[in-house]
């Protein structure tokens, strides 16, 4: 099967606790952000939902998002769309 997702900048945090996690997204944002991203792909798994909580948690509050949203094919991961780098 084919990744629809594969040309975006991805960061897997299996095994993050929360702490790490939101300091690892907000890197991860700010990072894909210089380098002109328009998308980004955090893979938060599924399990009791903790991962997935912080992370929008974290992304409601980056100025550099602009929105995001679950993947529809994979709820283990949500999909980033960042604002326009301002030259």
């Amino acid at each position: 099967m084919m990744n629809l997702y594969n040309q975006y900048p991805v960061l897997d945090m299996h095994g993050f606790d929360r702490d790490y996690a939101r300091i690892m997204i907000d890197e991860f944002i700010h990072d894909c952000y210089v380098m002109q991203s328009r998308k980004a792909i955090i893979i938060h798994g599924v399990g009791s939902g903790i991962l997935r909580k912080k992370t929008q948690e974290v992304l409601k509050r980056n100025r550099y998002v602009s929105d995001f949203k679950l993947d529809i094919f994979n709820e283990g991961q949500t999909i980033v769309s960042l604002v326009d780098k301002k030259e």
